[in-house]
């Protein structure tokens, strides 16, 4: 029999918060990719068909209980490393990187999901053992293996940038958990010895960007074409913005990668210091209340689970920023629900899908 606590416990403004952003990232992309097509479809409406594909998926999420992912979270986990291993084998390549599985009918990136299932698996995990004192060094080499090995084959693809934002978000959720102060410093030294290593594995475009982010002046017709257009394009916003669909930058076509990378900057031309104020108030207003969910979960995993799911939004929303405004190297990270991306807009509104699942499902642990 239906539950009806299940209605009476769902996030409705979790739910607004996830289709005002999504709604503004439609009308951004209708303005960012006016005059060009991708495969005879505008971008504005490819990216509607992938959101009608990820609000099922969203509510798919919300039928079973998130306790039968705790118990499918290393099956899982080994799943997404037979498709990242399928990838380096048989995926489709463009413009040197091989991410995608053509499924026919449309290109999947499997690396996106495999960021659920490692944070799954890493849930799993912490959530069957107590560190009173703090993680100890041996206590971290299960969760490294979790984390090093489908980084490793993600940047074997390669893709730099979302190899670093599921680097970062294992990262933040061991420390979240608390660290000892020797562990942590082995393990930064370990990460320090390591860089020489990553860096001989990075292809020759990643080493020129990470060089042209140190000085993108050096070459302002090449390497440093994108950051220097994109600080332009978010410059020239000023206060209120140049108004809709009247964006220099983008529709004159100086702004690269417009729809993808750098949508963040057509949306700050085009609404200036005040509308970006707005955009980014939304995503923050997001992640406190993913929070709230977090802090009412009534069981470890849906706490560990639910802190996971929002630091991996967080983290991909501050790459995303600070690589439009030059304060990282171009690495290839969407901002969510703004950019054209239809594995990542699948996979957030996955972890959305989740978020509700843990919030609806908190009164099954209380007396």
């Amino acid at each position: 029999m239906f539950d009806r606590r299940l209605i009476q416990n769902f996030d409705w403004i979790l739910l607004c918060l996830v289709l005002i952003l999504a709604g503004l990232g439609i009308l951004n992309l209708y303005s960012a990719s006016s005059g060009f097509k991708i495969g005879g479809v505008p971008i504005y409406l490819k990216q509607i068909y992938w959101l009608s594909l990820g609000i099922p998926a969203l509510l798919v999420m919300l039928i079973f209980d998130y306790h039968q992912l705790e118990r499918a979270a290393y099956l899982l986990f080994a799943l997404g490393l037979v498709l990242l291993i399928l990838v380096l084998f048989s995926g489709r390549a463009v413009s040197g990187a091989q991410r995608w599985l053509d499924l026919g009918v449309f290109s999947f990136q499997p690396s996106e999901l495999v960021k659920l299932f490692v944070l799954a698996a890493l849930a799993r995990y912490f959530s069957r053992r107590d560190y009173p004192e703090g993680l100890r060094l041996r206590d971290l080499a299960v969760p490294m293996l979790l984390a090093g090995l489908p980084f490793l084959l993600i940047l074997k693809q390669p893709d730099l940038g979302t190899a670093l934002h599921l680097a970062i978000v294992c990262l933040s959720v061991i420390l979240f958990l608390r660290v000892r102060w020797d562990a942590l410093l082995i393990l930064s030294s370990g990460v320090a010895a390591a860089l020489p290593f990553i860096w001989s594995l990075l292809k020759a475009y990643q080493k020129q960007r990470i060089m042209t982010f140190l000085n993108p002046a050096k070459d302002p017709q090449g390497a440093g074409y994108h950051i220097i257009q994109s600080k332009i394009a978010v410059g020239s916003g000023q206060t209120w913005g140049k108004g809709f669909m009247k964006g220099t930058q983008s529709h004159l076509r100086f702004l690269p990668e417009q729809h993808t990378d750098f949508a963040f900057s057509v949306f700050a031309e085009e609404w200036g210091f005040v509308g970006a104020f707005v955009l980014l108030g939304l995503f923050f207003l997001f992640m406190i209340w993913g929070l709230r969910i977090v802090s009412r979960s009534q069981d470890r995993f849906g706490a560990l689970l639910g802190v996971s799911l929002v630091l991996l939004i967080f983290w991909q929303v501050f790459f995303n920023l600070c690589m439009v405004i030059g304060l990282m190297p171009v690495v290839g990270i969407p901002l969510p629900f703004i950019s054209y991306g239809g594995s990542s807009l699948v996979t957030i509104f996955i972890a959305i899908g989740l978020l509700l699942n843990i919030s609806m499902r908190r009164f099954m642990f209380q007396k």
